[in-house]
């Protein structure tokens, strides 16, 4: 088995929002804000490359929205899924399943493309099963306000249609090697995957903890729909992957693609090794 970051293009958003109620005193150290306070994130998938299978996680932003929309996220286009396939080797028609932690635009928008004249909606992978959490599905097509922004109707029900939707579970796997841990605190049924890869194993906490700079417990977003459980689903996740030395692969990081955990001296759970994914599989 072996694991592939796939970056699918950088983005900006509010500074604010990504961190929620800490001061910006504190998270301008971490992710630097620009004059209109908007920081650089990452939207980094993850390919797992098995005997029989490719199953990518997430698929970033796509680009079925407006020109007007994605100018609100300053989105560079260096990196995108197609680049980002063509420098791994692999088509999109290789891929056998996708998992989608959660139904935000920035995480599903690369799952459903439009044909040239936009009047056609297909699969992104056109071989492939698409995986997602039952509570997330169900979740996303009645959006209450504060996520409405975020659960596009053309980003979603292609899916269904497409008769290749599947809801995954521990009892439901897309693998055996791959489980899942369940959190409700940014989303209903955020579903974040744990790779087993023999000596090694992966989780990706998606929006749990986006980035290395919210590890630490009171960094949450302002995404949160429910913040305070957030911070338990991340305590929980980060208590176990430190307990099994887990490597945690960030979603949106724009710097570092993954870390290992550590305990500080006053018994915090913090970041030890930090860096490229390739080098930690490898080290």
């Amino acid at each position: 088995m072996k694991a592939h970051i796939v970056e699918a293009g950088h983005f900006k958003l509010d500074g604010g929002a990504m961190f929620g109620m800490i001061p910006k005193t504190m998270w301008n150290r971490l992710n630097p804000a620009d004059d209109n306070n908007m920081c650089l994130w990452a939207a980094r998938c993850l390919l797992i490359e098995t005997s029989d299978q490719l199953i990518l996680i997430d698929t970033g932003l796509g680009h079925k929205q407006s020109e007007k929309f994605f100018s609100y996220y300053y989105r560079d286009p260096e990196h995108t899924l197609t680049s980002s396939f063509d420098k791994l080797g692999f088509k999109f028609e290789d891929v056998t399943d996708v998992i989608l932690s959660h139904l935000h635009f920035d995480h599903c928008g690369g799952a459903v493309v439009y044909n040239e004249d936009k009047t056609e909606l297909s699969l992104t992978f056109p071989n492939a099963n698409y995986w997602v959490g039952e509570e997330q599905w169900n979740w996303s097509r009645i959006p209450n306000p504060k996520e409405k922004g975020s659960f596009f109707d053309e980003n979603i029900l292609p899916i269904t249609e497409s008769g290749k939707l599947n809801f995954i579970s521990n009892e439901n796997s897309v693998h055996p090697s791959i489980s899942i841990i369940v959190g409700n605190g940014h989303t209903e049924g955020l579903v974040a995957p744990i790779i087993n890869m023999g000596t090694q194993t992966l989780v990706f906490p998606s929006d749990i903890a986006p980035s290395a700079g919210h590890i630490s417990t009171p960094f949450t977003t302002g995404y949160d729909i429910k913040p305070l459980e957030n911070m338990e689903d991340k305590m929980v996740l980060l208590e176990i992957a430190l307990d099994n030395n887990w490597i945690i692969v960030f979603d949106h990081d724009p710097v570092n693609e993954c870390c290992t955990l550590k305990r500080n001296e006053k018994g915090a759970i913090v970041a030890d090794k930090i860096g490229d994914l390739k080098d930690m599989l490898s080290a």
